[in-house]
């Protein structure tokens, strides 16, 4: 099995911006298309949405694209691939990625204690998401 790096996903979703990128990006496709066993850790899949979010300006409903099409893929294992997916459902209802993704991990909680009461708690509360956003 091959662990995959952001730097690969990124290569492989993204609009190349440099000649090098797009050789990088036909690198990370052929992989990807392989049939070779991958392996995403969770904190790969965090970060992916952070540099499809802060580089390359994605929108939620495009993030929610890419995790779901990563997630789609028969030779790729996701850590945490339901919370990841919850994750980035909860993004494309308005929630910060990271924050849907620390949520999504917490089902087993009954609160989550966050001092983010406007971006986080309130968006939670307002989708009645559980486990509840409470600010402590």
């Amino acid at each position: 099995m091959i662990a995959l790096d952001t730097n690969v996903l990124a290569r492989y979703y993204a609009v190349p911006g440099q000649p090098s990128e797009e050789a990088e990006q036909r690198r990370a496709a052929a992989l990807l298309a392989s049939e070779r066993a991958l392996f995403v850790p969770v904190t790969v899949a965090l970060e992916l949405a952070w540099v499809l979010i802060g580089r390359y300006e994605c929108d939620p409903p495009t993030v929610g694209k890419v995790f779901d099409h990563l997630l789609s893929l028969p030779n790729v294992t996701t850590e945490s691939a339901a919370a990841v997916a919850q994750a980035a459902a909860w993004h494309r209802k308005g929630l910060d990625f990271a924050d849907a993704l620390h949520l999504a991990r917490c089902g087993h909680c009954t609160e989550l204690a966050s001092f983010d009461k406007k971006r986080f708690a309130n968006r939670a509360s307002r989708l009645g998401l559980k486990p509840a956003v409470r600010v402590p």
